[in-house]
């Protein structure tokens, strides 16, 4: 099996919706660029609101986070149903080995493991 054939095996994408392939923008295109703008967006909000010293300022912050994150969310979904962005699957091993590691962090935590299941 090459290494193509296994990266395919491994990834997780709904079929393609086609679009028109030409220099103007097409559908993809724009819920592509859509999607990294509200990324950079909740990033950017995530920052400022860290930063806000005035709780009605970070309370209205927060209002257009959640609608900004939202926002991302859907257009994730709505690219991941047309076939435009596909994931790949997560090794079972990796997972463990990964969940093992910082299950062991849990008891550096002040208020103990009995509180995190």
């Amino acid at each position: 099996m090459n290494q193509n054939q296994n990266q395919n095996q491994n990834t997780i994408q709904n079929p393609e919706t086609q679009v028109n392939s030409t220099p103007q923008m097409n559908d993809r295109d724009f819920a592509n660029d859509l999607l990294s703008t509200e990324k950079y967006m909740t990033n950017a909000y995530s920052v400022a609101m860290n930063e806000a010293r005035h709780q009605s300022l970070y309370q209205d912050m927060l209002t257009v986070f959640n609608e900004t994150q939202n926002q991302q969310r859907e257009l994730y979904n709505l690219m991941f149903k047309k076939g435009w962005y596909k994931v790949e699957a997560a090794d079972q091993q990796k997972l463990q080995q990964s969940y093992q590691q910082f299950q062991g962090y849990s008891n550096q935590f002040p208020y103990g493991n009995s509180q995190m299941q």
